[in-house]
């Protein structure tokens, strides 16, 4: 194993100071899930990792703080109450299940003057927050109360690594961090200036949204800010694209894990996906999943990688982040702008991708067939 990026995630990344408090953690195969005997090799691989990084952090932190919970299945379920305890603290979960809060925070079923009340009855308790997360669960807390409450209110700086492989030690994070940022700001600044981006792709892929006023997100491996969260292997650009305005059609040809026998194409009006196309199996698992909840349809993210030391094409944490490609992602976008809360968010990866900003009436290209035009 090479551990120097697991150092650097302490040393560089997170840039970890001798009194703080990490909480490191991950999610262990449940006995029900059918999953390859390769699938199931990169998942125990993870428990190696996470109990790696718990044996490094020991070096660069006051304190240390291992756990691991069953499976969720998903993306952007909220992880258990115990370690919501660790992260936030005992006596801040308390006061909100006293409330009877906590339980709408973990089904995402809050209303907005609960979320505030939230907001600030964890405020009162940071103190007792870890200042740093090394998040390594197979399946993604990116998306959920959990992390937003953190970073946002707590000032915990949070490093999200779900579907991370081994192999990713090796290429992807071992990105010169500076120079992903560099190239990242210079992509926000031609997107700041526009109001619509429409995308083109050999696939058939054709698809306009409105961005308008939305703030656009650098994600360049560099979490050293109070609150700062992202996603390690890191290198992309990203906003959250005006609920009810994307119209078009993806056509994906890749699953998170895998590339799709044959392509499903994916029909969106007025900013949801409103009904799928193809006969691959992967059809079946994600009408499932559009189905479970309305909101789950919505157009949530558009993504930009810039990271050109990731190549990996089967991994959608380390193919998101590939120079030169773009994701959409469906489901929730409420932690990065957006306005709609579910406990779904999947991203699907879009290789040679031609990405227009239209401002007014003139369009600014920003990718030529998955080359960077800057």
């Amino acid at each position: 194993m090479n551990i120097k990026p697991l150092e650097n995630i302490f040393k560089i990344n997170l840039k970890v100071k001798p009194h703080e408090k990490v909480l490191v953690f991950t999610d262990l195969i449940k006995e029900e899930e059918k999953i390859s005997q390769e699938e199931r090799q990169r998942r125990e691989a993870l428990k190696d990792i996470t109990k790696k990084l718990k044996e490094i952090g020991k070096s660069f932190c006051k304190e240390i703080i291992y756990f691991e919970y069953p499976s969720l299945g998903s993306h952007g379920i909220e992880p258990p109450e115990r370690l919501w305890q660790l992260a936030l603290g005992e006596k801040a979960i308390e006061k909100l299940k006293k409330v009877s809060i906590f339980s709408k925070l973990l089904s995402k079923s809050l209303s907005k003057k609960e979320l505030n009340f939230a907001k600030e009855l964890i405020k009162e308790h940071k103190n007792q927050a870890v200042n740093a997360v090394i998040a390594l669960s197979n399946f993604s807390t990116s998306h959920t109360n959990f992390r937003d409450l953190l970073t946002k209110c707590c000032g915990t700086r949070y490093a999200s690594m779900p579907l991370f492989d081994p192999s990713m030690l090796l290429g992807a994070m071992n990105a010169d961090w500076r120079e992903v940022k560099k190239r990242s700001l210079e992509i926000k600044k031609l997107l700041d200036k526009v109001g619509k981006i429409k995308i083109e792709n050999p696939n058939g892929t054709n698809i306009i949204f409105e961005k308008g006023n939305r703030k656009i997100h650098v994600d360049a491996g560099l979490l050293t800010r109070k609150g700062s969260f992202g996603n390690l292997p890191a290198g992309e650009v990203f906003l959250a694209p005006l609920e009810n305005t994307a119209e078009g059609k993806l056509v994906i040809e890749w699953a998170p894990t895998r590339k799709l026998k044959s392509p499903l194409i994916l029909i969106v009006k007025s900013g949801k996906v409103v009904s799928i196309e193809g006969t691959e199996p992967y059809k079946e698992e994600l009408e499932n999943k559009l189905n479970e909840r309305e909101k789950n349809r919505n157009i949530a993210e558009l993504g930009i990688g810039t990271n050109d030391k990731a190549s990996k094409p089967d991994n959608i944490l380390e193919s998101e982040k590939i120079l030169g490609t773009i994701h959409i992602a469906l489901g929730d976008n409420s932690s990065f702008g957006g306005k709609i809360r579910t406990p779904f968010h999947q991203d699907f990866i879009f290789f040679e991708p031609t990405v227009y900003g239209i401002r007014k009436k003139e369009k600014i290209k920003i990718l030529e067939n998955g080359s960077l035009l800057i």
